[in-house]
């Protein structure tokens, strides 16, 4: 298969490993030192005890068969402006990004109710048709351990939730979850894509806004005994609100492990190394959009309001984020 991912950093490097390392021709699209050392050598993955290293194109990919997109939801927009020349009529755009998506009203069940105004979410992509876009749900802890080189966190434990918006199963998904399978990046089946986004949001919401907030290790905000407590109010709230649309994010696929946790929780989450490496955050979709959700469905939610201030005032601060 002729495949892209657009963005190739921690997530998409990642991808892009196990994908090339078994044959598929992939092309990636990115920018900085990391790209050009993908360019050159191609793309190392540290992946346990295994080194796995795949050649990637980097010029000139022409329309593709799948288009994985990993950048973050803040930064769609640069997909929006060079993404057109990857896409046919047929391709499939997969964009694993955390928090509420922007595509999450597009397809969704008339039993549900419609969700508030995304408009700070939307990145302008206006080349793809509703049946091209796919939701991927991302389980797994990356980093960028030097230009080229990622190393995955859990070996064995990562998974990609994989649905079209509309959560049509077609040939094509069941193809999809098939070739991540296959290159061990577990890909379970599911009806719900929007039960994974939750999932992993509620996931998020008890962890990564306390990390930003604090400095600290998921590991650390678990062990502090208040902390903890306000990490269980705000994924308690999340779940209510989640309910209140109609989503029940207890039926995320579980990990090849059981659960949905990673298990690297000496690790620190992607929001709180990006305010710390002074770069934008995603906080729209993964904070300010559930509050905006909460309020639409007359949800209270007052440890989600005093939380989303801290950190929106905190990142605000530093110029990483503009309300």
């Amino acid at each position: 298969m002729r495949i892209a991912v657009f963005g190739a950093g921690a997530v998409g490097g990642h991808i892009a490993a196990k994908l090339a390392a078994r044959g598929h021709d992939v092309s990636v699209v990115g920018r900085g030192a990391h790209f050009e050392v993908m360019r050159e050598k191609g793309v190392t993955l540290i992946h346990g005890a295994d080194t796995i290293r795949g050649r990637v194109r980097t010029t000139d990919p022409g329309v593709q068969d799948v288009v994985f997109v990993t950048l973050k939801a803040n930064a769609l927009r640069v997909f929006a402006e060079q993404g057109a020349a990857l896409v046919g009529r047929h391709t499939g755009v997969v964009f694993a990004q955390n928090g509420i998506p922007w595509w999450y009203g597009i397809g969704l069940s008339a039993e549900r109710p419609k969700p508030p105004p995304l408009a700070r979410l939307d990145p302008g992509i206006r080349f793809l048709h509703d049946k091209q876009i796919i939701g991927c749900v991302v389980y797994s802890a990356n980093e960028v351990r030097e230009p080229g080189v990622i190393v995955n966190n859990v070996p064995g434990n990562n998974m990609l939730v994989v649905g079209h918006a509309d959560d049509g199963d077609t040939d094509e998904i069941r193809a999809l979850r098939a070739l991540l399978s296959e290159v061990d990046l577990h890909s379970p089946r599911t009806d719900d894509i929007r039960a994974a986004v939750w999932g992993k949001l509620v996931q998020n919401l008890s962890t990564a806004a306390l990390c930003t907030l604090t400095g600290a290790t998921v590991k650390e905000v678990r062990e502090d005994r208040r902390l903890a407590e306000l990490a269980r109010r705000l994924a308690s709230e999340g779940k209510e609100i989640a309910r209140a649309h109609g989503v029940d994010p207890e039926r995320a696929p579980p990990r090849p492990s059981g659960g949905q946790s990673s298990g690297a929780i000496s690790h620190k989450p992607s929001l709180l190394q990006d305010y710390e490496r002074g770069r934008p955050m995603e906080i729209d979709a993964l904070l300010v959009a559930v509050l905006e959700f909460a309020r639409g469905a007359g949800v209270a939610a007052p440890t989600l309001e005093t939380i989303v201030a801290l950190v929106v005032h905190k990142a605000a601060a530093k110029g990483l984020y503009e309300d």
